[in-house]
């Protein structure tokens, strides 16, 4: 069973060339990335909230100009650390259809080496088809995947900078 898949992966690859272990590799950085973002939400995030809060309580004073700027800079912090690596995944997923990309180039290099060599030998050229367009859907599912991700965790970033920001009041 575990052989028959491990089978499977190689065989995709060989089909789809070497790029393939490119968007591999950067699918697997972009959703280690999501789920350390998730991970963040589920055991820091309290305590990224409670630290900032408590450093903003404990001033006496909170409506001079210097308190509004000392107020923008925790919300800062807290916002810096809340966001974490969502822009890298961000660009993790507009990378994923371009490295596709450049698998369909080097597919179709492919194709025109065996209309050069082979005078267009129709299995080496089928060959170099599909290695053109495995990477582009390869590249284009893990973008999607990596979308959907990426989104969930902008709202939610979103949602609690937000809320940071109304959870620190000004009235004393």
């Amino acid at each position: 069973m575990l052989y028959d898949s491990y089978l499977a992966i190689i065989t995709f690859i060989e089909l789809g060339g070497n790029v393939l272990y490119l968007i591999a590799a950067l699918t697997f950085l972009m959703w280690t990335l999501i789920f350390e973002r998730v991970w963040y939400f589920q055991a820091e995030h309290k305590s990224v909230i409670r630290e900032s809060t408590v450093q903003w309580e404990s001033r006496a004073e909170r409506r001079s100009w210097s308190a509004r700027q000392i107020r923008e800079g925790i919300i800062s912090e807290a916002s810096d650390r809340i966001t974490g690596s969502l822009p890298l995944i961000q660009t993790c997923v507009a990378l994923c259809p371009l490295l596709g990309l450049l698998g369909t180039v080097t597919g179709m290099i492919s194709v025109f080496d065996a209309l050069a060599t082979q005078g267009g030998n129709a299995r080496s050229m089928a060959a170099g088809v599909s290695q053109a367009t495995i990477p582009t859907m390869s590249g284009m599912i893990a973008s999607i995947s990596g979308l959907l991700g990426a989104t969930l965790i902008k709202r939610k970033v979103d949602f609690e900078v937000e809320l940071f920001e109304d959870h620190l009041t000004m009235d004393h």
